[in-house]
């Protein structure tokens, strides 16, 4: 079965993938005047930033927590031209509570510049020349980055765009560009500082998937300041689903179509252009191809080359192949008296455990936990997720019941692991859930079930990144796998800068 249900008049574009980046760039071409037709193979749009219900509890997948809703960030920019309100959020100050191996009392992350200047010269004696660069770093790419610019660049528009965002205000960055956050340490006498150092491989972690010692430099300066004012990291109320439910929306007010379980299995090509995709219905088992003028993929690049004829992109693919693996993730979420809930208890804390072990596999656990009245779990309950990077293949590895009994184990550890901190009696606990990498599989569909895109490494940062365009005319990336990087504001500015392209293009 054939079809091209779209306008003449209206250039056709076919997103795969109902992730933030997808629904975004969705919405806003939409907005534009295409005619736009959204695929996703899950029951709810959001990909990692979606949420299930159970007993009264609303669980946020993956995402918590939500950066650029502040006048001039890129989700007030969005929502602003989409004319859609933001949805209501309370910022999240401390950002993060950051527990090290043995100690009772928090590295609070102020969202106050100055209350974290103290509290870091507190915690790090001897630091404060290295903090001090990254603020001079964060500065100047903040104002580099809101010029709009296409990283990496792959034509002349793209070129021109990137030249005529860099000013003299950017040139403090230049002599950084191959620099990691481990070299900056070295250079500040403070490499050796073991708090300071498991800190940031701690926070780093979360924000580049990779610790200081591989995460670009210039990347980390924007990662660790831009939960401080006047940027800031924000909790929704309701759940993380309610951004997916605004930019639906939009979709939808400006004509665009969103189709739930349909999975998009293969994009086709023709002498290296894009000629539209082969669509599967999940409910009835349908097949039929879908034309159109332009695609837009809200895929990993692992997913994307699987879903493109080798041919097309034979040296994308080699290039693929060479990352190094990405993690998977371990989480484990909890539904609880709010008895369980220690006072105080900010929505965001960071555990290690054992300076020897990993910052994953349980030893480090990332936690946000529910605020009374924020609508995730009915009164006087509360929800607890606890998620700790893990290496996604060894999911996949074995027999069902070496599986299970995989899950098992973590899943007790982890519990232990929680119960130092919070009050997890059995008559506490409500609903107990857990996810693995084969889980994130299952429902986002991602490769493995990895997660939190590519590590932002020197060599697969900025200019050395993958681009949002593919080698595949009028063929397009957008979501962690592109500049700049994983979370809801990262893949909203792919999608804004595929928009552009596009826009450009026509």
């Amino acid at each position: 079965m054939s079809s091209n249900k779209g306008s003449k008049s209206k250039s056709r574009v076919v997103v795969v993938g109902a992730g933030i980046g997808g629904l975004t760039a969705g919405a806003l071409l939409a907005r534009r005047g295409y005619d736009v037709l959204i695929l996703d193979q899950a029951i709810v749009p959001g990909g990692c930033a979606s949420t299930f219900k159970r007993r009264g509890f609303i669980f946020d997948v993956g995402a918590t927590q939500v950066a650029g809703l502040e006048p001039g960030g890129i989700h007030k920019r969005i929502f602003d031209e989409l004319e859609v309100d933001l949805p209501p959020t309370t910022p999240c100050d401390p950002a993060c509570a950051v527990f090290l191996p043995g100690e009772k009392q928090p590295i609070n992350v102020w969202r106050d510049r100055e209350k974290w200047a103290v509290e870091r010269q507190k915690q790090f004696p001897g630091s404060e020349p290295f903090w001090q660069l990254m603020g001079k770093l964060f500065a100047a790419s903040w104002k580099f980055q809101a010029r709009d610019p296409v990283l990496p660049p792959r034509n002349l528009w793209d070129l021109w765009h990137l030249v005529s965002s860099i000013r003299l205000d950017t040139s403090i960055t230049f002599p950084f560009t191959f620099a990691t956050v481990g070299d900056a340490l070295r250079l500040y006498g403070v490499y050796g500082d073991k708090r300071l150092k498991t800190f940031l491989d701690m926070q780093l972690k979360l924000y580049s998937q990779v610790d200081a010692d591989e995460t670009a430099l210039l990347y980390a300066a924007t990662a660790l300041a831009v939960s401080q004012e006047p940027q800031g990291l924000y909790h929704l109320q309701g759940s993380m689903q309610v951004l997916s439910d605004r930019l639906v929306e939009a979709l939808e007010k400006y004509g665009g179509k969103l189709l739930m379980r349909h999975t998009v299995e293969k994009i086709n090509t023709k002498s290296g252009k894009v000629t539209g995709v082969t669509i599967r219905d999940l409910k009835t088992g349908e097949v039929w191809t879908e034309n159109a003028d332009r695609v837009v993929a809200n895929v990993t690049t692992q997913n994307l080359v699987q879903l493109v004829e080798t041919d097309s992109i034979a040296n994308y693919q080699r290039r693929v192949d060479k990352l190094p693996d990405a993690s998977g993730a371990f989480v484990i979420y909890l539904g609880v008296d709010r008895a369980a809930i220690p006072e105080g208890c900010p929505p965001h804390l960071q555990f290690l455990y054992d300076y020897n072990g990993p910052i994953g596999e349980n030893n480090s656990l990332f936690v946000s936990v529910s605020k009374a009245g924020d609508g995730r779990a009915p009164e006087g309950k509360a929800t607890i997720i606890a998620s700790s990077f893990t290496d996604a293949q060894m999911w996949w590895q074995g027999t069902k019941e070496e599986y299970d009994k995989l899950k098992q184990e973590y899943t007790k550890e982890a519990i232990e692991r929680l119960g130092e901190y919070f009050n997890l009696s059995p008559e506490n606990i409500i609903h107990q859930e857990t996810a693995t990498p084969r889980t994130f599989a299952r429902f986002t569909a991602r490769d493995r079930g990895i997660v939190g895109g590519i590590g932002q490494r020197v060599s697969t940062f900025g200019p050395f990144g993958f681009a949002t365009r593919t080698p595949v005319k009028h063929l397009w990336l957008v979501g962690d796998s592109t500049h700049p990087g994983e979370g809801t504001a990262g893949v909203s500015y792919s999608a804004l800068t595929v928009v552009r392209q596009i826009e450009a293009a026509k």
